[in-house]
C-alpha cells in the first residue's frame, strides 16, 4: 500500500483482509478456549487430589493468575482487532502469536506452584511404578517362554567380568611363579 493511496480502498482487498483476519481470529478463538478448557479439567484433576492446604491456596493463586493472562491476551487480541478494523496493517500472525504467548505464560504461572510440583511427582513417581511393574510382568513372561531377560543378561555379563578378573589375577600369579623358577 502506498502512502497516497488510502487504506483497504478496493472492496476486494478488504474483503481478503477481513475473511483472512476473521479465519484467524475464529481459528485462534477455537484454540483458545481448547487449550483453555484442557487446562482447567487437567488442573481440577490434579487438584482433586491434594489435600495440604497451603497447596490448595497456592493451587487457585496460580490459577487466577494464569486466568488473568488469558483475560489480558483476550483484551490484546480485542484492541488490535479494533486496530484492523481501523485499517491499520495487522498481520493475522500477531493473534496466534498473542494466544501463544498468553498459553506460555499461563503455564509458567501454574507451573510455579507447590501444587503443580507434588502433583508432578506424584505423577511421575505413579508412571515410574507402572513401568516396574510392566518389566517384572515382561521378565515373568519372558522367563516362562524360556528366553533370556535383560536381568538374565546383565547377570551373565557380570559374571563373565568376575571370570576374567579372577583370571587376570591367576595369569599374574603364574607370571610370578614362572619368573622365580627362570631365576
Amino acid at each position: 500500500m502506498t502512502e497516497t493511496e488510502p487504506p483497504m480502498t478496493d472492496p476486494d482487498q478488504w474483503n481478503e483482509f477481513m475473511q483472512a483476519m476473521n479465519q484467524q481470529f475464529a481459528r485462534s478463538l477455537e484454540q483458545n478456549v481448547e487449550a483453555q478448557t484442557q487446562f482447567v479439567e487437567s488442573w481440577f484433576e490434579a487438584l482433586e487430589s491434594t489435600t495440604d492446604p497451603e497447596q490448595v491456596g497456592d493451587a487457585f493463586e496460580g490459577t487466577a493468575n494464569a486466568y488473568a493472562t488469558w483475560m489480558e491476551a483476550s483484551q490484546q487480541a480485542y484492541e488490535r482487532s479494533m486496530d484492523a478494523m481501523s485499517g491499520e496493517d495487522v498481520e493475522p500472525e500477531e493473534f496466534r502469536d498473542i494466544w501463544l504467548n498468553a498459553a506460555n505464560e499461563a503455564f509458567k504461572e501454574v507451573a510455579d506452584t507447590t501444587a503443580f510440583a507434588a502433583t508432578t511427582g506424584q505423577t511421575v513417581e505413579e508412571a515410574l511404578e507402572y513401568q516396574q511393574q510392566i518389566d517384572e510382568l515382561a521378565d515373568e513372561t519372558l522367563h516362562s517362554l524360556g528366553f533370556a531377560t535383560k536381568r538374565d543378561v546383565q547377570e551373565v555379563g557380570e559374571r563373565l567380568v568376575e571370570v576374567e578378573r579372577r583370571q587376570h589375577s591367576v595369569e599374574q600369579k603364574l607370571d610370578t611363579i614362572i619368573e622365580h623358577l627362570e631365576e
